[in-house]
């Protein structure tokens, strides 16, 4: 699965040095709008100690994280829904990614231009919220209007989507986001078709000065209220120490987010976040070639995280071998989980859990 997060803000809020010390990519940095106008996009592999601890136990020729895209998308601002700065290109590109990642300026810098003038961040989020919701309500008002004529003809399908675009509608006539309404199984083919833009999972980033990066301040303590109010994740991160550990050792890292008061970076906690966000979870593949770290949805059954891997797998599927990683930490081997029975047989039924170790069985 190619988790795909997008990084938007206004323009000259730190994305693209965030989206550089993440990817430590070289995406332009400048201090004016519109620095980044094609969208950036790198892979940034998925901090995991467990795939490390079980890199020391079966000492592979090989270890292969978890990895996420990450796309630095141009600045928005206010009018883009009609256009204006890059807007259309920015809302395009939106469209394409499975979570945003919203980065909101929380620090004070005389020599960085503000679009806006001063930095709020509470203003700064409704001018973005409010240009997707504009959006959103010009999408689902063209498809009421193409879609009127099938429904006055009967077609079961047209008036079901009728039903859910009218509380699509509602919802955002209140100034409320497309992710805010309750949608049934049945409702998710038409959603996913629509591709609404306030649809899309959001993390807030709020983006501080290298001395607040601890304990924030009373900037991205005005995001952390407004993200608990949307009941959804907000870190804080500082994109100038993002930017001086990326070139780091690790230990080297750690070392220096320690001297900061720091337990992990902003890469970890953005991971971390997004698996959140998105209902996500990771199973491994370990041996004496290779250990892996996949990553699936929630409640994904065996057979399905066979064809992650190969679709011969899955077509062949005939049974998983599966022990969990904490059972492997505590007990030391594979062969200890066996004889302790903790090593088990599963069918292409069982759900896979985040830490499962994984080995399947196949004929083709």
């Amino acid at each position: 699965m190619a988790l795909n997060c997008g990084i938007v803000g206004l323009p000259n809020v730190g994305k693209s040095t965030l989206f550089n010390a993440l990817t430590r990519a070289q995406a332009a940095v400048a201090n004016y709008p519109f620095c980044t106008v094609e969208p950036n996009v790198g892979q940034v592999l998925v901090p995991d100690e467990r795939l490390d601890r079980l890199y020391a136990l079966y000492h592979p020729k090989k270890e292969t994280p978890a990895a996420i895209e990450v796309v630095d998308i141009a600045g928005l601002v206010a009018g883009a829904a009609q256009g204006e700065g890059l807007g259309n290109r920015f809302l395009a590109n939106i469209r394409e990614v499975d979570a945003i990642i919203h980065v909101v300026r929380c620090f004070d810098d005389p020599e960085i231009i503000h679009v806006s003038g001063a930095v709020d961040p509470k203003r700064d989020i409704e001018i973005i919220d409010t240009e997707l919701l504009l959006k959103d309500m010009e999408s689902v008002e063209g498809r009421m209007t193409r879609n009127a004529k099938k429904t006055r003809s009967g077609d079961a399908a047209a008036r079901a989507e009728a039903d859910l675009l009218i509380r699509l509608k509602t919802a955002l006539d209140r100034g409320e986001p497309v992710r805010s309404v309750t949608v049934g199984p049945d409702d998710q083919p038409f959603l996913h078709d629509m591709a609404l833009l306030t649809a899309k999972p959001v993390i807030y980033v709020a983006n501080v000065p290298e001395e607040e990066a601890e304990k924030g301040n009373a900037f991205s303590r005005q995001v952390a209220e407004i993200a608990q109010r949307q009941k959804t994740d907000c870190l804080i991160i500082s994109s100038k120490i993002e930017a001086e550990i990326s070139g780091l050792a690790p230990d080297e890292a750690a070392a220096f987010l320690d001297t900061m008061g720091l337990k992990e970076s902003g890469l970890s906690q953005i991971a971390r976040a997004a698996y959140h966000t998105l209902g996500l979870i990771t199973f491994f593949t370990v041996g004496e070639d290779e250990v892996k770290a996949w990553t699936l949805s929630v409640d994904t059954r065996a057979v399905e995280a066979a064809g992650k891997i190969h679709s011969d797998i899955q077509r062949g599927f005939i049974r998983a071998e599966i022990f969990s990683y904490a059972d492997l930490i505590t007990h030391g081997d594979a062969q200890t989980l066996k004889t302790r029975g903790l090593l088990r047989l599963e069918g292409k039924d069982y759900l896979v859990q985040d830490g499962d170790c994984v080995y399947f069985r196949f004929n083709v």
